[in-house]
């Protein structure tokens, strides 16, 4: 009787300080909440990430590296409260009805993060399949996100507004002009991003080259809004998704899977320098391996056309020329270089003469797609024509400069001191 009596005692000195008693029951909650919060964190999810680690299953350290399991116990202390509030004294109800729409809030929150965190961690995964590079998801998984978090805020707007989501919904039906307006750039990034998956446009690695947006590197990143391309002076530029399917960009990509990439440039011949071969000089380049077989071949051919031309002047026959020889060296050179791609074009061709003179083209494929190995291959070759030029009497056409013009007027002025003292 006496501890009942003890108990009683307390509770008429409770009551009159109800303040003291709902602080004391909050208190009391609250390390409810934290013990719950405790064992969740430090016991079930540890055990979780270590039963994983443990395990060493594939992308294991993935899963152990994210904190899907621990956003999801921020859940426990939340339902902890949202259920023992009503438990608290002197709580009016407005107060326990908005501490539970706060917990419930919380909740939803904690949900939407949880399902976009295991997004991110299938995107990792799917990352390391070979194919992720051809067929990336990420900008998928981003509008799926997106919904996620739209509808994560119609739930808690619901809950406040104490609607459910399709009474929401409806309401919203004569807001879609606004949100099309809104999410105009996402919807243009969605079907911009369906179009470059179906049609296979761009991939992860692959060197594109937009000049109008600046863009000339290898794509790095790939999401909804925008693509990542990583130039080659180790700057970034960043592309609206939608840029890719309206304006014009250039994929190196068949260069990358034929393993050869295309020299196509110009040696400028001075047209003066352009003659017919004498038979010395057909004599001389004999001595050239690479021309022997093509000058017994081109004489044998000209004798047989020039025939019935014996009788008649030089200027109707056909003779071999300097240039048509180069031309003839130029192609046999490149046909044995191992730098040079043999199952491709190989071609060596005269373009339309110019003021600066008659350019003549290789046209070849470098075996190797590496940067710095092609220049340099594409580099000897040019070294070596220009150096041998000479030997065909042709000459490599270069305008005037500064020194050029300077040893023209000496020259000039020696002439002219000369002519005046002879004189």
């Amino acid at each position: 009787m006496e501890k009942f009596a003890f108990i009683q005692n307390i509770q008429d000195w409770s009551d009159q300080y109800p303040w003291l008693e709902m602080l004391t029951s909050l208190g009391i909650l609250i390390g409810f909440a934290l013990l719950a919060n405790f064992v969740a964190k430090q016991v079930v999810v540890r055990g979780i990430r270590k039963l994983i680690e443990k395990l060493k299953f594939a992308n294991s350290d993935i899963l152990s590296q994210h904190s899907v399991i621990r956003r999801i116990a921020n859940i426990v202390p939340a339902i902890v409260i949202i259920n023992g509030i009503v438990t608290v004294p002197h709580l009016s109800e407005k107060m326990i009805s908005v501490v539970q729409m706060l917990g419930q809030a919380f909740i939803f929150v904690t949900i939407a993060l949880a399902i976009s965190e295991f997004l991110s961690i299938f995107n990792l995964v799917y990352q390391k399949n070979p194919k992720s590079r051809n067929k990336p998801i990420k900008g998928y998984l981003q509008l799926v996100k997106l919904i996620i978090y739209i509808v994560c805020g119609l739930l808690i707007l619901g809950t406040f507004l104490k609607k459910d989501v399709f009474s929401l919904l409806a309401g919203f039906g004569a807001m879609a002009a606004v949100l099309m307006l809104v999410f105009q750039n996402t919807i243009l990034s969605l079907v911009a991003s369906v179009q470059i998956s179906s049609y296979d446009m761009v991939r992860i690695g692959d060197w594109i080259e937009m000049p109008s947006l600046n863009a000339d590197g290898d794509v790095i990143d790939m999401s909804l809004h925008t693509i990542t391309v990583q130039n080659f002076d180790k700057t970034f530029t960043t592309i609206p998704t939608n840029k890719l399917v309206t304006d014009t960009f250039k994929n190196w990509r068949g260069m990358k899977q034929v393993g050869a990439r295309r020299i196509k440039r110009s040696i400028f011949i001075d047209q003066n320098s352009v003659h017919f071969l004498s038979a010395q000089e057909q004599n001389k380049f004999k001595a050239f391996l690479l021309l022997d077989s093509y000058l017994n071949e081109k004489q044998n051919e000209l004798k047989a056309f020039n025939q019935q031309f014996l009788n008649d002047a030089m200027l109707n026959q056909r003779r071999l020329t300097n240039i048509g020889t180069f031309r003839a060296y130029v192609t046999a050179y490149l046909k044995q270089h191992s730098g040079i791609s043999q199952t491709q074009t190989v071609m060596v061709r005269q373009m339309q003469p110019t003021s600066e003179g008659l350019p003549l083209e290789i046209y070849a494929f470098a075996n190797t797609t590496i940067w710095g190995d092609y220049e340099m291959i594409q580099s000897d070759i040019f070294d070596h024509l220009m150096a041998i030029l000479p030997e065909f009497g042709l000459k490599i056409y270069q305008a005037p400069s500064g020194s050029d013009l300077q040893a023209m007027f000496q020259q000039n002025h020696v002439v002219n001191h000369d002519q005046h003292f002879s004189s």
